[in-house]
């Protein structure tokens, strides 16, 4: 005798903005035009384990205006999940196209804002992200009301903040969500990770043959074996059996051995 359970949909899966290629303009488009505080965040393999394991993190995932797929391993989840991963919107790739398109529509309604990280890498990464134009920043080792009133204090001469959060997860994710939450002005906040750090050149980038098969991630584990080695030897087992857990395949394999042991 066998039985098995209902297969469910991850919920953190099921939240995901699954955009094709050719959707891109025009979220580019929507997010240069907002008109009211809106998060941008990226679901990869670490952000999805960091929300199996604290409820609070998972919450702020799930509240995320936009939430896009990053990686290899929220594609494999997205096909468990019964979902078409379609374009992977690889943050460090997608967040220098969004600020392009940005600066190009910029008649200097925007304020250029970044948070996070530290010196020198900071001004040197903000400087090459917004392309020359006038920012300002502060490092990413601040309380979260410190950036609150940073980014409320930009809203009061009736600009719009464009706001790059380069603190890591999940503090930038806490600190975009508490920044919307109090701001009464338009503004786009995006967490960025290591972007900041990227642009300034901090971190290498995996060469391109590397990004297109989807093992940026190898490489960076290569790169720094020491600090990568939770993130991605112990992390990615344990990304695996969330999915499975969480998509019902383990609950179904239990369900059927106790059945067959009855």
């Amino acid at each position: 005798m066998t039985s098995s359970a209902p297969k469910r949909q991850d919920p953190l899966i099921g939240k995901l903005d699954l955009i094709e290629p050719s959707q891109t303009q025009s979220l580019m488009e929507n997010l240069s035009a907002v008109k009211a505080p809106v998060t941008v965040a990226f679901m990869n393999q670490h952000a999805y384990n960091l929300a199996q394991q604290n409820p609070t993190v998972r919450d702020q995932f799930s509240k995320m205006s936009y939430l896009l797929r990053d990686g290899i391993g929220i594609k494999i989840a997205c096909q468990v999940n019964g979902r078409a991963p379609r374009a992977n919107m690889n943050g460090t790739d997608f967040i220098p196209k969004l600020l392009d398109h940005v600066i190009k529509q910029d008649e200097g309604q925007y304020r250029y804002l970044a948070l996070g990280t530290r010196e020198p890498w900071l001004s040197k990464g903000a400087h090459r992200l917004f392309q020359g134009k006038p920012f300002e920043a502060i490092d990413g080792f601040q309380p979260v009301e410190a950036y609150v009133d940073f980014v409320r204090e930009r809203c009061a001469d009736g600009g719009i903040p464009v706001v790059v959060l380069a603190m890591g997860m999940p503090k930038q994710e806490e600190v975009a969500l508490r920044i919307k939450r109090e701001l009464d002005c338009p503004a786009l906040l995006i967490c960025g990770g290591a972007i900041v750090d990227f642009s300034a050149e901090r971190f290498a980038r995996a060469p391109v043959v590397f990004r297109k098969m989807g093992l940026e991630w190898l490489y960076r584990l290569g790169k720094e074996p020491r600090r990568l080695f939770k993130r991605y030897v112990i992390g990615i087992p344990q990304f695996f059996y969330y999915v499975a857990r969480n998509s019902g395949s383990v609950g179904a394999r239990q369900n059927e051995r106790r059945a067959f042991e009855q």
